[in-house]
């Protein structure tokens, strides 16, 4: 039979000597009132090209001298890839999108919208206004125009397949219904529940794939496998996005997410008993001599079995257990699996950590795997780059560490697959500076896409609803400053070990001036292309285009697919985005501002020039 933990757990053996942070624990300033530190760059216009301004190595002292200053007020920059009906139509998309009756109830008023003007008028309707502004095109070959015009002003492309289902109550109580067939023995917060699932009234929309069968799973493989391709001929250099639940039985997600968060809370117990709680995961370290006789009173094992088991992995060498350490334990090549029990926390008694699968579990758990491989090296192969979205909490682990998996696999010569990082959660920095860590004494590329994140509501509602902690940080400035923590601590890897590579997928344009002034104050070039910048299409162009004309690596994260099949897609943008859409007042302003000014100049018929 096949073991589960054989198919992706293969760390290698680290020696004894092996390479530790010494960037990690560097200490981070706290701002008086919750305040974001003001480390802004002040911006001008950047007219000129960049290979003058910015010299093309680090050690050059002159571009250390140098600074990159860009005037995100300049609206002729800006939108100079838009001509006026497409001004007209941003203007009126993001005044709507300020009304709360018009977000709230979106998907009841396109549903009846469609009624009313039938299917044809309905879709004409649609591409005039919301779908032209906020996807690309219904197929990979329609699309290939605005990705070109984009990338002439330069900005590339994060193609995303967006077709999302609409399921009904009963179909998504028949879903999870196949994910808890017999006894249920795992954690509240890594059960299904059949009433979350990006819900909005009685219908959920599958921004995470609910599970049909393996046939379903292959189809949405074949959907990534021409999102690639289609990356890969429209762009240079794109990327393309994928989901993991999309690939397999998500209960296969929840079952490992469980068990990676056991045993690394296990790990943080032990770390309390030696007087270590409260630290950041890397500072952590525990006494080994300490941990054998934890491990022993908790009557893990005896103490030879104890002994052998750090020995055999050849850890411990310096006298203490990391958390990476730790991880590297739970792997069933080392044939010390009855070792790895926990203690519940419920009752206080041993159990094992590792519940084998069934027979019919293992095997597709496999196909997800192979799936997952498939879709890496057909990136490989077309020269894109994947970024592997972040999900839900209860899901992430998994997805996490299967991402690690790959990159540990697959980004040996260059960053080819990139993890996505939510730092609306509490543990976001704790994931960040383990990861990194890893990448670092294994010698691969290390890459991070930083989000904020999208599932505040949802996740809020089912911690409360079923009963575990809230995982989101409680309000939007913590948030930002576990945003900076983790964009400072990569942006610190890269200026210390030039293998590490992140995407700023933020329209926070203070968070972008944030990130030009560490690149400042390290010399980082743009030219590097160690640091990418990333919005979705349709929104924040006066950071895009500026940061792109400037020579900067920017992305627009680029969803397409029929009209009607994209509408989920819409529908949930509309309310992930409800916040950003009525704080949207500056964007408006620089929309009209350029408006004005081409009237004022003649240019009432502006056609982008490229």
């Amino acid at each position: 039979r096949v073991q589960m933990w054989d198919l992706w757990f293969h760390p290698p053996c680290l020696c004894d000597g092996r390479f530790r942070s010494t960037v990690a624990s560097k200490q981070r300033k706290e701002v008086e009132g919750g305040k974001e530190e003001q480390q802004l760059v002040e911006c001008t216009v950047v007219k000129a090209v960049q290979a003058d301004l910015i010299s093309q190595t680090k050690n050059n002292t002159d571009a250390q001298t140098r600074k990159i200053a860009i005037d995100f007020d300049n609206t002729h920059e800006a939108y100079k890839s838009k001509d006026n009906i497409e001004l007209l139509r941003s203007l009126l998309v993001f005044k709507l999108c300020t009304f709360d009756l018009l977000v709230d109830k979106n998907k009841e008023l396109m549903d009846l919208s469609k009624k009313v003007f039938g299917k044809r008028l309905f879709e004409r309707l649609m591409k005039m206004t919301f779908y032209g502004q906020f996807v690309a095109g219904e197929d990979h070959n329609s699309i290939k125009p605005l990705i070109h015009k984009n990338q002439a002003f330069g900005v590339g492309s994060v193609l995303d397949y967006s077709v999302e289902e609409d399921l009904t109550q009963e179909e998504i109580d028949v879903s999870c219904c196949l994910l808890t067939v017999g006894v249920d023995h795992r954690e509240k917060k890594y059960k299904a529940h059949r009433q979350f699932g990006d819900r909005r009234g009685g219908v959920v929309s599958a921004r995470t794939y609910f599970y049909a069968d393996e046939a379903k799973c292959d189809a949405q493989m074949e959907t990534f496998l021409n999102c690639i391709k289609a990356s890969g001929g429209a762009s240079v250099d794109g990327f393309s996005a994928v989901k993991m639940t999309a690939l397999g039985r998500p209960q296969f997600l929840l079952q490992f997410s469980e068990v990676l968060v056991k045993w690394r809370r296990f790990f943080n117990l032990l770390a309390a008993q030696q007087g270590k709680s409260g630290m950041d995961a890397l500072e952590q370290k525990l006494e080994l001599e300490q941990l054998k006789e934890s491990l022993t009173k908790l009557g893990v094992g005896n103490k030879d079995d104890i002994e052998n088991w750090f020995t055999g992995e050849k850890l411990g060498s310096s006298g203490t257990i990391d958390l990476l350490d730790w991880n590297s334990l739970i792997n069933d090549r080392t044939k010390i699996s009855n070792l790895l029990v926990i203690p519940n926390v419920e009752n206080g008694q041993l159990e094992p950590l590792l519940r084998k699968f069934t027979v019919e579990e293992e095997k597709q758990m496999k196909r997800m795997l192979q799936r997952v491989d498939v879709l890496a090296k057909h990136a490989v192969d077309n020269g894109v780059r994947l970024m592997v979205d972040a999900e839900q909490t209860y899901f992430q682990p998994a997805i996490s560490r299967l991402t690690l998996e790959m990159q540990r696999i697959f980004n040996r010569e260059k960053p080819i697959i990139f993890n996505t990082y939510q730092c609306y959660l509490k543990e976001a920095y704790d994931n960040v500076s383990v990861d990194v860590e890893l990448s670092r004494r294994e010698g691969w590329y290390f890459g991070a896409k930083l989000v904020r994140g999208a599932y505040m509501y949802q996740e809020r509602s089912r911690a409360e609803e079923i009963g575990y902690e809230d995982p989101i940080n409680p309000d939007y400035e913590a948030t930002n400053r576990m945003y900076h923590k983790c964009l400072e601590f990569v942006l610190e890897e890269i200026d210390h070990n030039r293998k590490a590579n992140v995407m700023v997928a933020s329209h926070n344009e203070d968070t972008v001036k944030f990130t030009l002034g560490k690149m400042n104050e390290m010399g980082l070039s743009p030219t590097e292309k160690k640091v990418y910048f990333g919005q979705l299409l349709g929104m924040c162009d006066q950071i895009s285009f500026p940061l792109g004309q400037a020579g900067f690596p920017v992305y627009k994260y680029v969803p397409y697919g029929p009209v009607n099949e994209v509408i989920p897609y819409l529908s949930r943008r509309a309310l992930e985005n409800r916040g950003f859409m009525k704080g949207s007042q500056r964007e408006r302003s620089l929309l009209w501002k350029e408006l004005k000014r081409r009237l004022l100049n003649g240019q009432i018929l502006y056609k982008p020039v490229y």
